[in-house]
């Protein structure tokens, strides 16, 4: 077979992915755009040989965490520690391999973001400026950006916040809100004059035209400009040409890191000044666990640094980060930022405000062992150049039809075909009874491993993953067309080099996938007796003649059609919960007419039973007298109330709403739930007096 080529980076990588807020749990949107493309390089690349550090930490500083530990009554050490700790979880669950995920609310960040601002303050990188912020009069303490909602200038959504529209994705700043209102107490905020230290953009026009449109720094080149996603470079030529703006890299707020000046007491760093550091610190501390200097990978020429992100955040690391590196002095600049776009879900954007989103710990929960097919459905439709779309039925169709279907069916048939006909053992082959259609098997697997490398780097993660998908493919066609299960009746020799071809593939195949499939590669490597093996092992016959494989068992099993049904229904629930009695009232809906109310019928109803819904965090099964009958309705209440909580309540029930199928169960009806401005749920509870089947008009 040809020579194996090296794939060995020729520097040192420096890898991070976007530190995620403390504020929430991680969901699928969060892993597609900036930690699954992360670990499938990181994964690669150690694999290739290369010398790969990649890092990432919670953000736990910023009016986010402010405000998330407002709305739950607790102090913001409380939030990050609680959400640190999901995260954390979640990451892991999902074989996330970060070298190092560090936080950002550490004594040792706080040093080295102070360290940072100092030396950007004695280099007169900063603008001291007193300007007019927004002031909330009734709470007495000046606005971070996410203290303030308004209608976007952009889109006119509702609910912008101060610094983006989550709708529309634009950056905004607090001024720019049509309408704006103070998350804290409600009132219409004021402005007020307040002294913050800015970062003056405009001074750095010039070099950043330069570095993103031409790939070059400082006049010499830097990077290779036209491998930039069109998005990214677009994003950052447009903030460009519409001229930079200096932007404050202080805030006024009581948590965060503080603002090492004596006279500025209740400010703390921006985070977008904050966090990034977050990356630095993170390696800082990775580098003194393994004995490395962190100096050769952030001030070396020889290291090369890459930042995953979500394209909201590409301002932030294509200009602002790059503009705090050089004024600092002595770092090194990203040579690209692939950033993601966003991943919707059933047709509308993932929203954590209105719990329209899976959740990754929630999955883990629902489906142990099943996190490759997560990452490998993520993987596959992973928005690279523009939004992209997670579905529950699309789940299903690529768990069966492509993992189950090609690559576990494959796998499968190598292994019982072997034992039933070799014992188990590799079988001896000689060389010179190899057909065209053999060698043109082994000359694909030869070249693969190139390709997908090449495609791995220029992150194109989605045509990686379908070009190692082809090797089981390649498999499958080629076992079925030579049918050994015939051949072997009449010759044998012919039989041992079709299953020792098709036992060359699988255990490439347990090479080529483990970026994507981390377990399930293992499972194939611990089968096929492969240690700790290398990238450039798959261009070669891995697996010698008399090598025994061992067992293993099916790999993927298929999704049911009552599975997608039932976490359609749970969005649905969880929507609804959600959604009704918001703090600001969702505009009017379309006028209906008095017969289309008419055909609503509204009852009284009397629960009888209740119970959890089994492997259903949130789904209470009620037994409803209607007056009518007594029917069976599930409600998405089972984290807010009890089945004991339940019985005996007389509710407010919709009897005529066509009857659905969630978990195995026919829900017949909705009980109608208040959702208060905390988020808790409340039963719309008839008056005294009024009995089941009592007609609510």
């Amino acid at each position: 077979m040809p020579s194996t080529p090296s794939y060995r980076y020729r520097k040192r990588l420096m890898m991070t992915s976007a530190l995620p807020y403390a504020n929430g749990q991680i969901h699928i949107g969060h892993v597609a755009g900036a930690y699954l493309p992360g670990d499938i390089r990181a994964r690669f690349e150690r694999m290739a040989g290369s010398d790969v550090a990649w890092v990432c930490g919670s953000d736990e500083h910023g009016a986010a965490i402010t405000l998330r530990a407002k709305k739950d009554g607790v102090t913001p050490r409380e939030i990050v520690d609680r959400y640190h700790e999901e995260m954390q979880k979640a990451f892991d669950g999902l074989d996330m391999s970060f070298d190092h995920y560090s936080r950002t609310s550490s004594e040792r960040h706080r040093g080295i973001a102070q360290d940072f601002f100092l030396t950007l303050l004695e280099k007169g990188s900063f603008e001291v400026k007193t300007e007019a912020q927004f002031y909330d009069p009734e709470a007495e303490q000046f606005l971070a950006d996410r203290y303030i909602t308004g209608t976007c200038p952009k889109c006119n959504a509702d609910g912008a916040y101060g610094d983006q529209c989550e709708k529309c994705g634009s950056t905004l700043s607090p001024t720019d809100l049509i309408n704006p209102t103070s998350t804290l107490s409600g009132a219409k905020p004021i402005l007020k004059d307040t002294t913050l230290w800015y970062l003056p953009m405009g001074r750095h026009e010039g070099w950043l035209k330069e570095y993103i449109e031409n790939g070059t720094f400082e006049g010499q080149p830097h990077h290779n400009a036209s491998s930039w996603k069109a998005h990214v470079s677009g994003q950052c030529r447009s903030w460009i040409d519409n001229g930079l703006q200096s932007r404050a890299m202080t805030r006024d707020l009581d948590w965060g890191v503080p603002v090492p000046v004596a006279g500025a007491d209740g400010k703390v760093l921006y985070v977008w000044l904050d966090a990034p550091i977050g990356y630095i610190t993170s390696t800082i501390e990775w580098a003194e666990q393994n004995g490395a200097r962190w100096e050769d990978w952030w001030k070396s020429d020889e290291s090369e640094l890459i930042h995953f992100i979500g394209k909201d955040n590409i301002v932030f690391h294509c200009l602002i980060f790059p503009i705090l590196l050089r004024e600092h002095g002595g770092y090194i600049l990203p040579s690209n930022v692939p950033a993601n776009a966003f991943m919707n879900l059933e047709g509308n954007k993932i929203s954590t405000s209105r719990n329209w989103a899976v959740w990754v710990n929630e999955f883990l929960s629902e489906f142990p062992g099943k996190s490759d097919e997560l990452r490998y459905v993520l993987a596959s439709i992973m928005p690279e150049q523009k939004d992209s779309e997670f579905t529950w039925a699309d789940y299903r169709d690529r768990v069966n039809n492509e993992l189950a279907d090609v690559l576990g069916n494959f796998v499968n048939r190598v292994l019982v075909l072997t034992r039933k006909y070799y014992d188990g053992a590799v079988p001896a082959v000689d060389p010179a009874d190899f057909t065209e259609v053999d060698r043109a098997v082994l000359e694909t697997l030869s070249t693969a491993p190139a390709q997908i490398a090449d495609l791995i780097r220029r992150n194109r993660f989605r045509d990686a993953l379908q070009a190692a998908m082809g090797i089981a493919r390649l498999g499958n066609k080629y076992m079925t067309e030579q049918e050994p299960w015939k051949v072997f009746k009449t010759d044998s020799r012919r039989t041992a080099v079709i299953l020792n071809t098709c036992i060359q593939v699988t255990a490439n195949c347990a090479v080529l996938m483990e970026p994507f499939l981390p377990k399930t590669a293992a499972k194939l490597q611990g089968a096929f007796g492969i240690i700790q093996p290398t990238w450039s092992d798959a261009a070669s016959d891995m697996i010698k003649a008399g090598s025994t494989l061992g067992e293993l068992s099916i790999l993927f099993e298929k999704v049911e059609d009552e599975v997608v049904e039932a976490q359609v229904a749970k969005l649905e629930s969880a929507r609804s919960a959600s959604t009704v009695g918001q703090v600001k009232s969702e505009p009017q809906k379309e006028i209906m007419t008095f017969e289309d109310f008419q055909k609503m019928d509204l009852r009284v109803g009397e629960v009888v039973a209740c119970e959890r819904v089994p492997k259903a965090d949130r789904l209470l099964n009620l037994t409803i007298r209607t007056g009518l009958d007594e029917r069976t309705v599930l409600s998405g209440i089972a984290e807010h109330f009890t089945p004991e909580e339940v019985v005996g309540r007389r509710v407010t029930l919709l009897v005529n709403l066509a009857p659905r199928k969630i978990r195995g169960i026919e829900s017949q009806g909705m009980v109608l739930m208040a959702e208060t401005a905390d988020g808790s749920l409340r039963f719309v509870t008839p008056e005294d007096g009024t009995a089941a089947g009592d007609v609510i008009r």
